[in-house]
């Protein structure tokens, strides 16, 4: 395993992360066999989130954490204040409240990284620092950030944080990887990918601020059970909302060409695809889901693989007219 530094947390960090929209309480034994084998993996962080499974998500993972007495090891990456059906939640309120309710689910005292999983662009940034720097320094949260928030207002935010002297955001959380995100899965996703999001990608290489890149193989389009030219395969693998972001002949194209990349050099899709994002100039740690316990495990061999330049843009159909 490779791991970094995301500042504020005490501890190194994996470099890959575990996806958990997968577990829950009601499949507790799978659950918990993929956490005990993305650690023993060395996949140390774990990507929740306030909304996952109800809860569930949460609550799994707090019982295994108490099972295991592993808080030490694990590094907690939390997301709160999703908008609901009735209106934009990111409040002061809120995410005290969501906090207050994801810690008691993890029956843990504090989270190492809490992420705002949703912006909303018409509420002034200052009371959101303000209540993020307040329950860090109650010992709540170690370190913060935006999950789906523009640049443009986790920079607004750090020249306000910078201003007071307080602390600003760390990380972000948005789409990215090989495969180009033409429509959000949900409402108020937010990408980096594809062409139209160079300006994005320039600022992150540029501040290196760590991104927690989700959905880094395409939701399943990279997950080496999807073939582009057999639709039924497209249908089992990727879900409605894959299938709205990322089911696009582009991808389909790129998709081709990982599939003969990884059968020429012996090595599996979704490693090809995973190295692929780890490997551009930006300060990656990469979200990747699992549905069982080997997948993870065979899936983080691709730290060890070096793609060429040349094949990696080739992947990204870059130099083509499809890019």
């Amino acid at each position: 395993m490779k791991y970094g530094q995301i500042p504020g947390v005490n501890k190194q960090v994996s470099r890959v992360m575990l996806g958990s929209m997968s577990l829950n309480r009601a499949n507790a034994e799978n659950s918990f066999a993929i956490l005990d084998a993305s650690l023993a993996a060395g996949v140390n962080a774990i990507d929740l989130a306030w909304v996952y499974g109800g809860g569930e998500t949460e609550r799994v993972v707090g019982d295994w954490i108490a099972a295991r007495k592993n808080r030490d090891r694990v590094v907690l990456v939390d997301k709160g204040v999703h908008h609901n059906g009735d209106r934009k939640r990111v409040t002061p309120y809120d995410i005290e409240a969501d906090l207050h309710d994801s810690l008691a689910r993890l029956r843990v005292p504090s989270i190492d990284v809490y992420l705002l999983h949703r912006d909303d662009p018409a509420v002034p940034v200052g009371p959101i620092v303000e209540a993020l720097d307040r329950l860090k320094r109650e010992g709540l949260i170690d370190a913060y950030g935006g999950s789906n928030w523009r640049h443009e207002r986790i920079q607004e935010a750090n020249d306000y944080a910078a201003k007071r002297g307080l602390t600003p955001f760390v990380a972000s959380s948005p789409n990215f990887g090989l495969a180009e995100q033409f429509d959000g899965p949900w409402e108020g996703c937010m990408t980096i990918t594809g062409s139209g999001e160079a300006a994005a990608r320039e600022w992150y290489r540029a501040n290196q601020l760590p991104v927690l890149a989700y959905s880094s193989l395409g939701r399943g389009l990279f997950s080496g059970r999807v073939d582009p030219d057999r639709p039924e395969t497209i249908q089992a693998a990727m879900d409605e909302a894959a299938r709205k972001a990322y089911a696009y002949p582009e991808n389909f194209e790129r998709l081709r060409r990982v599939m003969a990349y990884a059968r020429a050099h012996g090595v599996a899709v979704p490693q090809v695809a995973l190295a692929w994002a780890l490997m551009q100039p930006l300060n990656v740690f990469a979200l990747v889901g699992a549905q069982a316990p080997g997948e993870i495990p065979e899936t983080v061999k691709a730290l060890s693989l070096s793609i060429p330049a040349a094949d990696a843009a080739k992947m990204n159909l870059e130099g083509t007219s499809k890019n």
